[in-house]
């Protein structure tokens, strides 16, 4: 199976009780953001997420708040970096104890020293290293080498290790492909790979038009039946141009140091640590429609991956398409 039959039921069963209570909107994936330190400051990334203090970080208790408020089955500890949050190994376990599934978002290079001998591996936990390329163009971000081998060392202590890619403007789809036979190798368990995103706050013009996403893309869907991407059919789909999907902002909801963010993880429009504030007073038809200028340009995974799901639900043959896309992935 692409993804584990614990993570597969579960996420069916939640939509299955949302659907019985009536529920057209609910989060599928909590992004957790505990602080906003982190010990690189990748080209992609919002400003606010590499120039926090260490002292400004959540405490564990406001985080399990927020995973209980939320009610979604998994959980993607993010920030910053997780790695560099004190507590993590209470979160983690916190975490877990509510029989959530978390996506433990980092670079890697604290690994070693922050996770391998406190937190032990578990059927809930999947460690996910963000690799934006091989060797000359992850290292203008951060050490790959390092990168590639705790990714050695945490399958061979038994974690569950995904990847995380992100497409640029200036990425070349070949160097795409070589790591994506890098990263199979390796015998990770799942490959994402996503458009870059512009964050409101990132300095940087390397984000994806419309266009660009489209053309790069297609080249992607090409080659990615061969490799174990945990993006589905439908989505890449989507990014090459070949479907068009509303945004379902709210299937991503965002908690950090300034609380609950919305719309989106990548707009901040409004901060708030009210859940009923943020969920209720929420436009959420207005940025579904994705008539907002700062949505032109966005084909994010966490705003469309739902969106496919959602829609296969009313094509037998999609939902055909993304059951077999699991079971023989």
């Amino acid at each position: 199976m692409r993804f584990p039959l614990h993570i597969a039921t579960d996420m069916v069963r939640h939509q299955v009780a949302q659907a019985w209570r009536g529920n057209r909107r609910y989060p599928f994936v909590l992004m957790l953001e505990p602080l906003y330190t982190c010990n690189l400051a990748c080209l992609g990334c919002a400003v606010e997420r590499h120039t926090g203090k260490l002292k400004d970080r959540l405490p564990v208790e406001t985080c399990l708040e927020a995973v209980d408020a939320s009610g979604a089955p998994s959980v993607s500890i993010c920030g910053g970096e997780p790695t560099v949050y004190p507590e993590l190994p209470q979160l983690v376990r916190g975490i877990i104890d509510r029989r959530r599934h978390i996506y433990l978002c980092t670079n890697a290079l604290l690994l070693a020293e922050k996770v391998f001998g406190t937190i032990p591996p578990h059927k809930r936990l999947t460690i996910n290293v963000h690799l934006d390329g091989m060797r000359q163009t992850h290292d203008r971000v951060c050490a790959r080498d390092r990168a590639i081998e705790m990714i050695r060392e945490a399958k061979r202590l038994g974690f569950h290790v995904m990847t995380n890619t992100t497409v640029f403007r200036e990425t070349d789809v070949n160097e795409v492909k070589a790591l994506c036979e890098l990263t199979k190798s390796l015998g990770v368990d799942g490959m994402l790979i996503s458009p870059g995103y512009h964050y409101e706050s990132a300095r940087h013009d390397i984000f994806l038009t419309r266009d660009e996403i489209h053309s790069k893309f297609r080249r992607i869907l090409d080659f990615s039946r061969h490799y174990k991407l945990s993006s589905s059919p439908l989505f890449l789909e989507f990014a090459a141009g070949y479907r068009d999907y509303r945004c379902s902002p709210w299937s991503t909801v965002t908690f950090t140091p300034r609380g609950w963010k919305g719309p989106c993880y990548l707009i901040g429009q409004k901060f708030t640590f009210s859940w009923d504030e943020f969920w209720n007073g929420t436009d959420w038809d207005y940025w579904e429609s994705r008539a907002d200028d700062r949505c032109q340009n966005c084909a994010m995974h966490s705003g469309f991956e739902a969106s496919a799901v959602r829609e296969a639900g009313r094509n037998p043959r999609d939902l055909g398409r993304l059951v077999a896309w699991n079971l023989f992935g």
